[in-house]
């Protein structure tokens, strides 16, 4: 049955504040599964507070394709008891070319080999302009994909590939067990976040067209975005539940998509 998560880039505000109140926020409201982000420079503080509050990382983000030392990133998923790491994040001007693509493609599966011989899978996280982006009348995520060696593992940025044009169920219906974990989040797929891009250098750093259409984002259910047949596409996928911003109380907007997916993802339910 899939496991239901949140992505603590989520709460990195009250992170930033204090890491072990968040985190025993996270429990108490009922998840078992967090997914860390850039873990590998806390990696004592979330050691600490996962093990304290009974969380579990399934999964967790940090940026390996441009790393040039990935020993410490493999050494910290361990210690962190990840078994995924992903990717999240290549900027929209170095996905253009039939090139660009392969360059990354092939250092993924680098890298994809490079985890496995530290007993852990590798992949990576979209957002739109993988599939907004399009070489050859294809999009760039479809050329990107058909180029990964069988062992590389996707997480579906379902809210951004929908923003991105895409029919997120059939996307993941077509790439089938390849996809361990969703991104779960909903709300305005038009307007300025049609277009509206964050900066080549950090996902970290958006224009404010585009930090108004994150605080449009709205628990799962709430919004544009097809969250139920989602879930029914991607049945084994974990479920990771994700704000890029939010509007409220950020622990509010987690708990209700907690909530429904309790109360709707008949694929298997929410622990």
């Amino acid at each position: 049955m899939p496991t239901t998560s949140v992505q603590l880039y989520s709460l990195r505000d009250a992170i930033a504040e204090d890491l072990d109140t968040a985190i025993a926020r996270v429990r108490e409201i009922g998840y078992e599964n967090v997914e860390p982000y850039a873990f590998v420079e806390r990696v004592d503080d979330l050691e600490r507070a996962l093990q304290a509050n009974g969380l579990t990382a399934p999964s967790g983000h940090v940026a390996v394709i441009d790393a040039e030392d990935t020993a410490p990133i493999w050494d910290a998923a361990k210690r962190l008891g990840i078994e995924t790491v992903i990717d999240p994040f290549i900027p929209t001007d170095r996905w253009q070319t039939a090139d660009d693509v392969k360059k990354i493609a092939d250092r993924v599966n680098e890298l994809t080999a490079e985890a496995a011989g530290h007993g852990l899978k590798f992949g990576y996280h979209n957002h739109q302009w993988e599939f907004t982006n399009k070489v050859d009348g294809r999009t760039v995520y479809d050329h990107f994909v058909a180029q990964l060696h069988p062992e590389t593992v996707l997480e579906v940025d379902t809210f951004w590939a929908t923003v991105g044009g895409a029919d997120a169920p059939a996307v993941l219906r077509s790439l089938g067990d390849r996809v361990v974990a969703i991104h779960v989040k909903d709300g305005k797929v038009d307007g300025d976040i049609l277009t509206a891009l964050p900066s080549a250098e950090s996902a970290l750093i958006v224009p404010e067209a585009l930090q108004r259409a994150f605080e449009n984002q709205k628990p799962a259910g709430q919004g544009d975005v097809d969250v139920a047949g989602i879930l029914a596409a991607a049945p084994q996928a974990i479920r990771v539940v994700e704000f890029d911003a939010y509007a409220g109380d950020v622990f509010e907007g987690i708990t209700e998509s907690l909530q429904w997916l309790r109360e709707n993802d008949t694929a298997g339910g929410a622990a």
